[in-house]
């Protein structure tokens, strides 16, 4: 696991926010995994760990994916 320490512009900060008060469900780890792996995908990156991280958090109740979710937290 690594902690990282990033500056976010305004807008992202109070959108996430918005979205976090929205989702009781999501927090802002799984909001930053989901977004991470998700960009990582949709930029070619050809890891199946990787999918799998970022389907785990889209769809957290779905069976195939609850192993899947606690490897990436």
């Amino acid at each position: 696991m690594v902690s990282l320490r990033a500056e976010v512009p305004e807008p992202l900060l109070a959108a996430m926010r918005s979205f976090i008060e929205r989702h009781p469900n999501w927090d802002q780890y799984r909001l930053f995994q989901a977004a991470l792996a998700g960009f990582l995908v949709q930029n070619g990156v050809d890891s199946r760990p990787v999918t799998r991280c970022y389907l785990a958090n889209l769809f957290p109740s779905q069976p195939g994916f609850r192993d899947a979710s606690n490897s990436c937290r």
